[in-house]
């Protein structure tokens, strides 16, 4: 087993079972993973679950978010010493004073007219246009679970304004998705600019971690090993 803990962040209409196509490959290969179960009923509860997290690992973390999990990532590894790189995957990477709703409506995607609001203000994807926003190039089995399944998140996060985030301190990694159709894929490629990640792309819809997980493990475990590389670098 490797002394690196990996830490799978789900994004909104989602829980950690999401990450059912990575989490054996990664632990195949011999690293420690845990997907973290986020309530989606606040921005601050998220990261506080997910931090949490990071702080029971006694080894090194390499963090992973998805979609708003990318956000909840670059708020929870703020501070967090043992968190050796961040892996962005089709994910926002926000900076400070910036909103989910204000980077949407800049690149726009076809993710604003899919949702459908519940009496309590939390918000599902149309399960018509589950397939075209989110799935496209998962099989109809596990998209139709994936629809059924979905995890509301509560609207109000998408008006969250973010603080300083931690890719300015945490080397970054970012898997971009092509044919995204709910986050902008130029909106991807300018967080991934802009933080400067070591940057892939992969032809797929929004959930990349379904229809190409090697992939998706491809990027996190070369994120694992330049950070051990360099950590041994500065100890020697």
């Amino acid at each position: 087993m490797k002394n690196t803990t990996v830490v799978l962040v789900h994004g909104a209409f989602a829980d950690g079972s999401s990450w059912g196509n990575v989490i054996p490959l990664l632990e195949k290969d011999g690293y420690g993973v845990i997907a973290v179960q986020n309530p989606l009923t606040s921005f601050a509860e998220d990261v506080a679950t997910t931090r949490r997290v990071i702080d029971a690992q006694s080894g090194s973390v390499v963090l992973v978010g998805h979609s708003y999990g990318g956000a909840v990532i670059t708020s929870a590894a703020v501070g967090a010493s043992n968190v050796r790189a961040l892996v962005y995957v089709a994910a926002f990477g926000p900076d400070a004073g910036e909103g989910l709703q204000a980077l949407l409506e800049k690149y726009p995607s076809k993710v604003g007219t899919a949702l459908v609001p519940d009496a309590a203000g939390f918000l599902y994807i149309d399960r018509a246009k589950f397939k075209e926003v989110f799935a496209a190039d998962v099989s109809d089995r596990e998209r139709s679970v994936m629809a059924a399944t979905q995890k509301p998140i509560k609207g109000e996060i998408f008006g969250q304004l973010f603080e300083t985030p931690a890719w300015k301190q945490i080397p970054s990694w970012y898997l971009v998705a092509s044919e995204d159709q709910a986050i902008n894929p130029d909106l991807e490629r300018m967080f991934a600019k802009r933080m400067g990640a070591t940057t892939r792309e992969v032809n797929t819809s929004h959930v990349p971690f379904m229809s190409k997980p090697a992939v998706v493990v491809g990027i996190i475990e070369e994120a694992a090993e330049a950070t051990l590389k360099a950590t041994a670098g500065m100890q020697q």
